[in-house]
């Protein structure tokens, strides 16, 4: 997958990975998205695991990888690093809060791993 993403971008379909986690060191969560044409909605697919860390787990990204194949994907957007919190907004907590499970991500930008300046 590292490999499909470092390549430059070759159209539609686009598949989109993330990585999540409850710190920035152990991603509990994997959400990959196949968008099929610009403007499409994302059709989203989310993997977890309880206590290994879903980017070592063979099983989920091979997984993945038929994912995107059985999609024809042709280009790969994926960041390096663990990008929140894998508990969604609105659903597991409420709008506007931090996570009550995630006291990691509390005050911290999601991109950069940063503590908020506020």
């Amino acid at each position: 997958m590292r490999k499909k993403a470092k390549q430059e971008a070759r159209g539609y379909p686009v598949g989109t990975i993330a990585f999540n986690g409850p710190n920035d060191q152990r991603a509990s969560k994997v959400a990959v998205s196949v968008i099929p044409y610009e403007g499409a909605e994302p059709k989203l697919r989310r993997w977890f695991a309880e206590s290994n860390d879903v980017r070592a787990d063979e099983i989920v990204l091979a997984e993945i990888v038929t994912h995107l194949r059985e999609h024809s994907v042709r280009s790969v957007a994926m960041v390096d690093r663990i990008i929140g919190c894998p508990h969604e907004e609105g659903i597991d907590y409420p709008m506007g809060e931090s996570c009550p499970q995630c006291p990691y991500w509390k005050g911290r930008d999601r991109w950069t791993g940063e503590l908020d300046q506020g």
